[in-house]
């Protein structure tokens, strides 16, 4: 009987524990709300102001606001910088989400870029570039072993209450509250720091930087029964030495934490007073009268611009219309600079053999060839394949022509593209039969001899085998790089149709 009693008050006991531990569980699992404080954030693009000023936040020392980042100290040595809010924040638990970049060229980078919660802003100092025997706390990102132990970078989370200045020669060890060893230079993307203070405990969750997920956070410490300032700005401060980094800071979010079942408690800043209330509508209503008299105005004086502005977005059809008939266009100016190029080449056919036959007119056809000139044969089979590739080249004119009127003739819209690529198709198999063409008429004279040009006084420019070939091979090589060339326009052109 007592080994009975002993049992039941051992299951009674575990009992009460498992429901205190479940209790305890169920109440850590509720997770607060978050507001998101856009007085307290800044993030890109249109960051900045056109001076150059961030909207309710200040910069200071050597940071350089952009339109989507602020650089806080460029990687030039001995360099500080650092950016604070203008207000204070005067919330009882809060997050905020950090997005930064640090980057070098060495091995080695200095000094650091440091997030800090203050009573007082620290615009200026020898702490990471802001001041020092703060009131708060700081999350230090340091890339520099002072102490050479081998164990930068490092990430720290330092306290203050204002009476103690920090330790460079250990990196803050001796006060460190929590810390990682965490490599945050040269990422692939930007490195995330995520700083949760919810019921007097601090957390420092750290994005590697390694992949795109934005949710992909470690633990890097966690502080317990830590008792920070009710009121304090938000800041953020670089510094470089003798080695440097480029600190760039791309967002800084701030989010207010409500409890569960906690009403939340608006700021007594934030409550306008009915007078200025007045005032601001009334200011509204004049704006809004003056508009409409503005209206009113331009319409009578331009009343026939009332429904453009309908018109000042095109369709998605009309976009696509539009393309089609500037590829059209493209097409059209390329095949008239090949008709171009093919009269040239057409006019010089047509004078070499107006030469070649006019020579062989003043020589008569029973004249004896001399010595170190061409036989009448030979003459014959150079002017018949010159009058065989001058018929080509003619033919080769003649279709690039039609194709150059039949573009002209195509309509705006999406028709006429199945009859353009035929055309174009059509060009390409006659090019290959000039190409044919040429290389048979080269293969036949290969094995001629190449006697020298007789020396005419009366007759200096002499077209020679050499000369006539050279010129059909250049021409060969054109007609090669035009063909190879349109197949990569035409591969382009293929989404117009």
């Amino acid at each position: 009987a007592r080994e009975v009693k002993m049992a039941a008050l051992l299951m009674v006991t575990g009992g009460l524990l498992l429901l205190h531990l479940l209790q305890s569980i169920g109440v850590s699992a509720e997770l607060p709300a978050r507001r998101f404080e856009y007085k307290y954030s800044f993030k890109g693009p249109h960051l900045v102001h056109s001076d150059g000023s961030i909207p309710f936040w200040m910069h200071t020392g050597n940071a350089i606001p952009s339109a989507d980042q602020i650089r806080i100290t460029p990687s030039l040595k001995s360099q500080k910088g650092s950016v604070w809010t203008k207000s204070r924040f005067s919330f009882e638990n809060w997050e905020i989400e950090v997005t930064f970049r640090v980057t070098g060229r060495g091995r080695v980078g200095a000094d650091g870029l440091a997030i800090w919660y203050t009573v007082d802003q620290g615009l200026d100092g020898p702490v990471f570039g802001a001041a020092d025997s703060w009131n708060g706390v700081g999350i230090f990102f340091d890339s520099f072993d002072n102490d050479g132990k081998k164990n930068n970078p490092v990430v720290l989370v330092v306290g203050n209450n204002g009476q103690y200045l920090y330790d460079h020669q250990n990196d803050g060890a001796t006060q460190a509250l929590g810390s990682c060893l965490r490599d945050f230079r040269n990422k692939p993307y930007p490195v995330r720091a995520r700083i949760i203070y919810y019921r007097k405990t601090l957390t420092v969750m750290l994005h590697n930087g390694f992949t795109p997920n934005n949710d992909d956070y470690e633990l890097c410490a966690r502080v317990e029964n830590m008792v920070l300032p009710s009121e304090g700005y938000f800041g953020i401060s670089a510094a470089t030495g003798g080695l440097a980094d480029d600190h760039d800071v791309l967002s800084f979010l701030t989010f207010r934490l409500l409890e569960p079942g906690r009403p939340a408690e608006e700021p007594a800043d934030s409550t306008i007073p009915q007078e200025e209330k007045e005032k601001y509508r009334e200011e509204y209503e004049n704006f809004q009268q003056a508009l409409d008299k503005k209206k009113e105005e331009f319409q009578k004086d331009h009343p026939d611009a009332q429904g453009e502005a309908a018109d000042l977005f095109e369709t998605v059809n009309e976009r696509e219309l539009r393309q089609i008939f500037e590829g059209q266009n493209r097409i059209h100016l390329e095949i008239k600079q090949l008709n171009r190029q093919l009269s040239m080449i057409l006019d010089e056919q047509r004078r070499y053999v107006s030469l070649v036959t006019e020579e062989m007119s003043k020589r008569g056809t029973n004249t004896a060839p001399q010595a170190g000139q061409l036989p009448q044969g030979e003459l014959d089979n150079i002017v018949r394949y010159q009058q065989e590739v001058l018929k080509h080249v003619g033919e080769l004119k003649n279709s690039v022509t039609n194709a150059l009127n039949q573009a002209a003739q195509l309509p705006g819209g999406a028709t006429g593209g199945y009859e353009t690529i035929q055309h174009f198709n059509d060009i390409k198999e006659n090019l290959h039969t000039v190409k044919r063409d040429l290389a048979a008429l080269v293969q036949k004279n290969i094995n001629i001899e190449k006697p020298k040009c007789p020396e005419l006084p009366p007759f200096p420019s002499c077209l020679s085998t050499t000369h006539f070939f050279m010129f059909v091979a250049v021409q060969t090589v054109l007609f090669i790089g035009y063909i190879m060339y349109r197949s990569q326009q035409e591969a382009a052109a293929k989404k117009f149709f």
